[in-house]
């Protein structure tokens, strides 16, 4: 038997004190008064022996009653099976709750949350006294970097919220490991963590680095069965969306659990009315797509939300997202000897959905092609290097170009602008005016390049082809959109880093042919500008932490703001380029009141709106795969300093932990018997009369 407090036993030292009163006060003489006739009537006697008896019996009561109370104060106990020093107020004792999106799911009608809240408040029970500990969530408050105690720390655990972030246990343990040392790097430590060990959100678990002076404990909060779906991904069917037509979105599906979802009910929301329905069957731990249609009535911004019903985990039955019907697409048209018709302008400058400006190819600022979404040469003999130089970033940074060559084009300088995108060998071939033209073969009507060009119910029927005269031949990458019957291409579609050009084989002159006057014309150019279009970010999340956006025509030194409803948030916010970076706030920086949600996000210039942002929790957080406490003592064993206990449902912890480390106490014992004792005194007093 060991004391917690051993000074305390000089207390024993009042064992005197009964002692002290049994000479001096139980020896005195005592005179009884009475009257002869009382004498008479009654005469008790005493032996000297029972007075004694009662004397010594009442004293040592007293003396028990003493002994016991300052054995309980020195709080005895049974040594514990393991010298973890726990108990000591030596080194750290660090508490790490994770308090993630996934520990909303629920075991026994509890969230995870709020069952490992209830055992970390017994467990500090443990560490009443102590000073020496660290408390932290995935929020990694300023807070977390300074010793507390047990007091402080249970205030704290009742204004836990479910934070956005995530972090992988490799990060928790360094963030406990970098306290540890600040206080004290030669002492061992006990680091806890409460969590339900997502495999998605844990990391690398096999190649954690731990430092055997440490000691940790690992108290998974888990249920059986678990399930969830959520979105994975959504994307448009075509970047461009344009507005009382039908457009369609396509969304995937995940299914993280053990069993098949059998006709769950999807629900596609526009602009707060429901626009369309679908049913989708998803097999276990496997996706599925469903499509959905719909129309906008209206250019611009539009808010979209797919919904759904699954329980218990709930956060993730919604995603937001944002469209932007019709965008105007910016074409720069750069010729040095354009077609008589001048069909390019025909086709783009009288169309409100085309931003259209054209220009000598050399007299343009080659910075203007950077803003551009489609670039059209047209004509240019030789190209330069200035317009090679800017072509290159251009490209790969999302621009499209398309080359119409002209006719008496420098070939070498075409190959010396061309190469760079995989397109070799170009020729030119001088034109003949008694050489016959070459028809155009129908195009493959199942590219997507050509999806709403042709009408579905004519799709075994012959249609009417251009005839023209190809004045270059090439060889290298692209994928051939149309072709002629002589196996030459005409037009072709290369792709280069996020960027695409496209090659045109002839002039648009009549005497090579009549493309430019034919039906395909309109379309083929109309498509070309239309998937120039950058493809639209429909929606950001949580744990991406920054958001990148295009500088708009905001003043210099613009004051940037994100609001949701009441929501209000001022993010960190720099300028790089021509981008705006915004940090997202931590959800330790804001109150529950305050608490990042999935939604849309209206972004705020000089608190004038600007633009519409959707923002969802990541998905990361939806995959509902867990570490087992078996996968975790396996994990682990060959790391004696790790503790891995069974699932917090399975027994309790915290008396399990505290036998293993502070031993039993016996204080409650000693208590007991210092009541039975007092007790003792007080029936000698009253029931035996001397």
């Amino acid at each position: 038997m060991q004391f917690l407090y051993p000074a305390v036993l000089w207390g024993l030292l009042a064992l005197a004190i009964p002692l002290i009163i049994h000479l001096f006060n139980f020896r005195r003489t005592r005179k009884v008064l009475f009257t002869n006739v009382a004498f008479l009537k009654k005469v008790e006697t005493e032996t000297s022996s029972f007075r004694k008896l009662k004397q010594w019996l009442i004293m040592a009561s007293r003396m028990l009653f003493i002994a016991a109370l300052v054995m309980a104060f020195a709080q005895p106990f049974l040594p514990a099976k393991t010298d973890s020093g726990s108990g000591s107020a030596v080194g750290v004792n660090s508490l790490y709750l994770d308090n993630s999106l996934s520990m909303e799911n629920t075991a026994a009608n509890k969230r995870y949350l709020d069952l490992a809240i209830v055992k970390l408040d017994e467990l500090l029970t443990l560490f009443k006294n102590a000073q020496n500990l660290q408390f932290l969530t995935n929020d990694y408050s300023g807070d977390d970097q300074f010793l507390s105690n047990a007091s402080k720390i249970k205030d704290r655990l009742t204004s836990i919220i479910f934070s956005n972030s995530h972090r992988t246990l490799g990060s928790v343990y360094k963030r406990q490991e970098m306290l540890a040392d600040k206080i004290n790097h030669d002492t061992a430590n006990n680091f806890f963590w409460f969590s339900d060990f997502q495999k998605s959100t844990s990391g690398n678990l096999s190649g954690l680095k731990l430092d055997s002076i440490n000691k940790i404990y690992l108290v998974p909060v888990q249920s059986e069965n678990v399930h969830n779906v959520f979105v994975d991904s959504v994307w448009m069917n075509s970047p461009f969306v344009r507005e009382m037509q039908n457009n369609q979105v396509k969304v995937e599906l995940h299914n993280s659990g053990n069993e098949a979802i059998t006709d769950l009910p999807v629900k596609l929301v526009m602009d707060n009315t429901q626009s369309s329905t679908a049913s989708v069957s998803i097999p276990p731990s496997g996706s599925a797509i469903a499509n959905f249609s719909f129309t906008v009535r209206e250019k611009g911004v539009h808010r979209g939300e797919i919904s759904f019903e699954d329980q218990p985990v709930n956060f993730d039955n919604k995603y937001y997202f944002v469209i932007n019907a019709s965008p105007p697409v910016d074409i720069l048209h750069l010729y040095q000897n354009k077609s008589r018709a001048d069909y390019v302008s025909r086709m783009y400058a009288n169309d409100s959905m085309f931003v259209y400006n054209s220009a000598n190819v050399n007299n343009i600022d080659p910075a203007r092609i950077q803003l551009a979404d489609l670039v059209v040469l047209e004509g240019i003999i030789s190209p330069d290097a200035g317009l090679r130089t800017a072509l290159i970033p251009f490209i790969t940074k999302g621009g499209s170009l398309l080359i119409i060559p002209a006719a008496n084009m420098d070939s070498v300088a075409y190959n010396t602008l061309l190469s760079p995108f995989g397109i070799s060998n170009l020729s030119k071939h001088t034109y003949n005016a008694d050489e016959p033209k070459v028809d155009m073969m129908e195009p493959d009507r199942g590219n997507p390049f050509f999806a709403d060009v042709f009408d579905r119910g004519e799709s075994n029927t012959h249609i009417n082809v251009p005839a023209v005269w190809p004045n270059i031949q090439w060889t290298g990458a692209g994928e051939n959109l149309l072709t002629l019957r002589n196996g030459n291409r005409f037009l072709t579609k290369t792709n280069f880093a996020a960027g695409l050009v496209y090659l045109l084989a002839s002039s648009l002159e009549p005497e090579y042919g009549n493309f430019a006057e034919h039906a395909f014309f309109v379309p083929t150019l109309f498509k070309i500008a239309a998937l120039s279009i950058k493809p639209q970010r429909l929606a950001y999340n949580f744990s991406e932490a920054v958001i990148e956006l295009p500088l708009s025509d905001s003043p210099p030194n613009a004051i940037y703001k994100l609001k949701n409803n009441e929501l209000e948030i001022l993010p960190v916010q720099r300028v790089v380029g021509k981008n705006v970076i915004l940090e997202l706030p931590n959800t330790a920086d804001m109150s529950a009141e305050d608490e990042l949600r999935s939604g849309f996000y209206e972004l705020l210039i000089d608190n004038k709106p600007s633009d519409l942002l959707a923002i969802n929790h990541a998905s990361v957080e939806s995959e509902m795969e867990f570490y087992k406490p078996e996968e975790l003592k396996e994990i682990f064993a060959k790391n004696p300093n790790v503790t891995v206990f069974d699932n917090i449902l399975d027994g309790d912890f915290v008396s399990t932990f505290a036998a293993n480390n502070f031993g039993k106490s016996l204080w409650k014992y000693f208590l007991f018997a210092a009541l039975f004792f007092l007790l003792i005194e007080i029936l000698l007093i009253r029931f035996i009369k001397s």
